[in-house]
């Protein structure tokens, strides 16, 4: 059996553990963490998780369920934490690390939080229950309410898509749809709940709920100590370094603001046993559209200001109202680091296409303005060069959203052939994929470093129809720009034997090549006199680490124009 007590944030009044939380007996508030022997579990935990599976209930100890008979799972947790390394080349931040939160029962993150609270409805004889959801908690506890046997309803804004709706009904959830903004949509469930007096799910103010979140907190520690190793130890006296390691940035799209309330608590909780060693800076995320907090963030305001009618394409983000979820995000800000970004819908459908050629990362648009939000701060310089990112990566991308690919996403061939013209038709075909290459460019990257080549030619893939030629020095590169006479060169400064203003020189020399447009790609530090050397002799200068995709597509489209 675990023991926990119940805190009131307002008045500090603790009580004893009472399931899913209530008001404080004290004082009436609403707002109430859960609290644990910190002193007792830290010097013990790890030797209690040695022989447990890598899921969520591996944390039981540390989550407020009095009775494992009544846990309900699908097998969530234990995601995958791997390193973006091209997006970490592509950054020039050598330590970004996605958790793929993909990976869970129904897709997302929220998984987490249908497992914990909807056991806990369990525990204390809940058989009906109401949310309000813009998608994805809908879809997560309408999974879990059908295994544990518990009536579900939801209110959905008619901003979800609708494949969404259809797949909360598939669960067997009766969904009502709510013609106006998830803020309206909570309302009406809140009151839909208590007309029938059913319980209603109150999210952020859900014990379980933000318990659910510091499993994410705990999984991240275990793992990253695994990849890195401990945080090296800081303290002048040489002390041993806590046993496991947190990262310097913790980044996340958000809602409503559930998911970094609970990972902040989850490595508050690690950081009093003594576990980790510091607190991560959290990244909070919104869609431009629909950014109460982060204008409110950057207002100075302590309350946030809500947004009425929301404008974005991301409805799981359109979430006017964030309440006091604001509020304790700031002050954990505040006191800890980190800061509240939005991006426009554009960046982050941008985002999703960067994470998904360059990453192989398939992630819905909710879940890509934290992407987008990455490539903000690192713009910003908000990120350090040796900072350890964790990014979280929730959601599937489908639906994708036409305003993510457009109409011309695909090239059409026609393969049906005429009662009239059958032998013509065919050859029409062939000279259809032909014509496919007729717009290809051919283009020379001339770079060393075989990871910085790999980029730019998985850039220029994923971008374009282009004929690429490589070269790893100086003198191989000029004989593959003599012999193949490329469109456009990349080339890069610093290499051996022969370096990047050495033929620059030579191409200069040559008749055949001297008019190529050249874009330099270095990781050199340029002084005045290189600028100097380089002037009007290239068409595009981009430094390694600190340039996205779209940055080069702009300065070959420049030069080849």
């Amino acid at each position: 059996m675990v023991n926990f007590t119940l805190e009131c944030i307002d008045c500090g009044h603790r009580s004893p553990s009472g399931g899913a939380g209530g008001k404080c007996q004290r004082c009436g508030g609403e707002w109430q963490e859960a609290r644990y022997d910190y002193a007792t579990l830290g010097p013990s935990l790890s030797a209690m998780l040695a022989n447990r599976q890598f899921n969520l209930w591996r944390y039981q100890d540390l989550l407020p369920l009095r009775n494992p008979s009544n846990i309900v799972t699908l097998g969530e947790g234990g995601t995958p934490l791997f390193h973006g390394y091209n997006l970490s080349l592509m950054l020039g931040r050598p330590y970004i690390y996605v958790k793929d939160e993909r990976q869970g029962p129904t897709g997302s993150f929220k998984d987490r939080q249908a497992a914990l609270a909807i056991s806990a409805m369990k525990e204390n004889g809940i058989t009906e229950a109401v949310v309000s959801s813009t998608g994805n908690v809908a879809i997560s506890y309408s999974a879990y309410c059908a295994r544990a046997g518990i009536k579900l309803w939801a209110f959905l804004t008619s901003m979800v898509p609708p494949d969404k709706m259809r797949e909360v009904a598939l669960y067997g959830t009766q969904v009502v749809k709510v013609t106006g903004t998830y803020d309206r949509a909570k309302e009406l469930a809140g009151e839909f709940a208590r007309q029938r007096n059913l319980y209603f799910d109150r999210g952020a103010r859900n014990i379980a709920s933000v318990e659910s979140m510091k499993t994410l907190s705990f999984e991240v520690a275990e793992q990253l100590t695994r990849l890195l190793g401990v945080t090296p130890a800081r303290q002048p006296n040489g002390s041993t370094a806590a046993p496991w390691r947190a990262p310097d940035w913790y980044i996340q799209s958000v809602s409503g603001g559930l998911g970094p309330l609970g990972v902040a608590k989850g490595f508050w909780e690690l950081k009093q046993m003594g576990l980790i060693d510091k607190m991560p800076k959290l990244g909070v995320i919104q869609a431009e559209g629909c950014a109460p907090m982060v204008n409110s963030f950057h207002a100075g305001l302590e309350v946030a200001e809500p947004v009425i009618v929301p404008r974005t394409h991301i409805a799981t983000l359109s979430t006017g109202q964030p309440g006091r979820v604001y509020t304790l995000l700031r002050q954990h800000i505040l006191k800890y680091g980190g800061t509240m970004e939005s991006v426009s819908d554009q960046e982050a459908f941008r985002a999703m296409h960067v994470s998904a050629k360059m990453e192989g990362l398939a992630i819905e648009p909710a879940s890509a303005v934290a992407f987008a939000g990455l490539f903000k701060m690192v713009r910003a310089g908000l990120i350090a060069p040796d900072d350890v990112v964790v990014i979280n990566a929730t959601g599937h991308t489908i639906p994708v959203e036409r305003e993510v690919l457009g109409d011309d996403w695909a090239k059409v061939l026609s393969g049906e052939a005429t009662e009239a013209t059958p032998r013509p038709q065919a050859e029409g075909l062939v000279a259809a994929l032909e014509r496919l290459d007729e717009r290809v460019r051919r283009i020379a990257i001339i770079e060393d470093s075989p990871d910085a080549a790999r980029l730019i030619r998985r850039i220029l893939q994923a971008r374009g129809n282009y004929t690429i030629d490589e070269a790893n020095n100086g003198a191989a590169g000029l004989a593959l720009v003599r012999q193949n006479l490329p469109d456009l060169i990349m080339l890069d400064l610093m290499m051996p034997e022969m370096d990047g203003f050495q033929m620059l020189d030579h191409l200069r020399a040559d008749e055949a090549t001297r008019k190529i447009p050249v874009i330099v790609i270095t990781a050199k530090e340029l002084t005045r006199e290189d600028r100097e050397r380089l002037s009007g002799q290239v068409e595009g200068l981009l430094q390694k680490g600190s340039f996205m995709d779209e940055d080069l597509l702009s300065e070959m489209t420049e030069a080849l124009n």
